[in-house]
């Protein structure tokens, strides 16, 4: 079955505007007369049962960085136009860089010399003593939607922790040569505090369908260290998380993770990450769908299209049906639209990624 691609808000069709991730761009996005709800359907898709469509994160999901909203940091974290300094609940200064849609470590500052010395030089931040209920009440009554996936990205990892506490990735790779103790007690500790955000953000977002775990294992190279250190230092505190947020609900885990991290696929298999973020200019996804496809999905962004890309309408939306065609089998997909350069490339993308992807499961089902 065809179906019907509707023009940029034509009359009578109803839209929402929205901003896309990691970006002050705004657009109005189709709402469309689904079938079932993008909830229902994002849950036959992360547990790589064949959905009715291919989840579309603008329109399916409804997403939120937990440490914009309680953490001191959060005047620092949400996307802007402008540079600007904050410090984290953690004690490490930052900048935030537009031209990267993010913050990075600011240059010269270094919160711990020694990991040998995290007992006594590092305190935990009292996420008890935040403001969660204010922020809570003012989503739940304004913003939730019960047919919309509840996405919440929790923050930094165990690995980009240690990073920022000791001042950047050389002080960080020199640590784990030489205190291999230290960092192994520290990344525990570390799971345990954020295991106890993640339980209060339980209480508060009793609904949440998906929680994102940001930790960069590697560069566009190679990973930062070897799968022997992996094994020794990273995995059971992740496993431990990992776990853990299982065991509190019917949730999806993510895993964002930057650098080429292909090497390290088996440990994210075993660890049991339902959906997996990662660069695509540094990693061969198609080959891992078809490898790992079977044990974890993906998110996506359009396949074959960067950021600063001037490409035709046409040739944005044949990309959009590559990408579907790649990574659509069996599930375990959703697709990040990204941010076009215009409302109406956007509204495209968008109806484009649900209309065909509907047609490629229908077939897939033998409809």
């Amino acid at each position: 079955m065809n179906y019907q691609r509707i023009p940029f808000k034509a009359q009578g069709t109803a839209f929402i505007t929205k901003k896309a991730p990691f970006s002050t761009k705004e657009y109005d996005v189709p709402v469309i007369d689904y079938p079932i709800t993008p909830l229902e359907n994002f849950k036959l898709s992360w547990k790589r049962q064949t959905p009715v469509w291919a989840p579309v994160s603008l329109m399916d999901f409804d997403s939120f960085m937990l440490d914009a909203v309680v953490s001191s940091s959060n005047s620092g974290l949400a996307p802007s136009n402008e540079r600007r300094e904050f410090t984290d609940d953690w004690g490490c200064q930052w900048i935030f860089i537009p031209e990267a849609g993010g913050p990075m470590l600011k240059p010269g500052t270094q919160f711990l010399d020694d990991i040998a010395n995290w007992e006594k030089g590092v305190k935990f931040p009292d996420w008890k003593a935040k403001d969660w209920k204010a922020p809570a009440e003012d989503f739940i009554k304004n913003r939730f939607n019960p047919d919309k996936v509840l996405a919440i990205n929790v923050g930094q990892g165990c690995t980009e922790r240690l990073v920022a506490l000791l001042g950047g990735y050389t002080e960080a790779m020199i640590a784990m040569a030489t205190e291999q103790d230290a960092i192994r007690e520290f990344l525990m500790a570390f799971a345990d505090s954020l295991i106890e955000k993640i339980d209060i953000m339980k209480t508060y977002y009793p609904s949440v369908n998906m929680i994102t775990y940001h930790d960069d294992w590697g560069t566009e190279r190679d990973t930062f260290f070897s799968e022997a250190f992996f094994e020794a230092m990273v995995w059971e505190p992740t496993k431990k998380i990992i776990d853990h947020i299982k065991s509190i609900g019917d949730i999806c885990f993510e895993l964002h993770t930057c650098g080429k991290i292909e090497r390290f696929m088996h440990f994210i298999t075993d660890l049991g990450v339902d959906l997996l973020q990662i660069q695509r200019r540094a990693n061969d996804i198609p080959m891992l769908k078809e490898k790992y496809g079977d044990k974890t999905g993906f998110c996506c962004m359009v396949e074959g299209v960067s950021p600063d890309d001037v490409i035709s309408r046409e040739e944005r939306l044949e990309k959009v049906r590559k990408t579907i065609d790649l990574y659509g089998k069996r599930g375990g997909l959703y697709v990040t639209p990204g941010a076009p350069p215009d409302a109406e490339t956007m509204w495209d993308v968008c109806y484009e990624a649900y209309c065909y992807s509907r047609e490629y499961f229908d077939k897939e089902r033998g409809n």
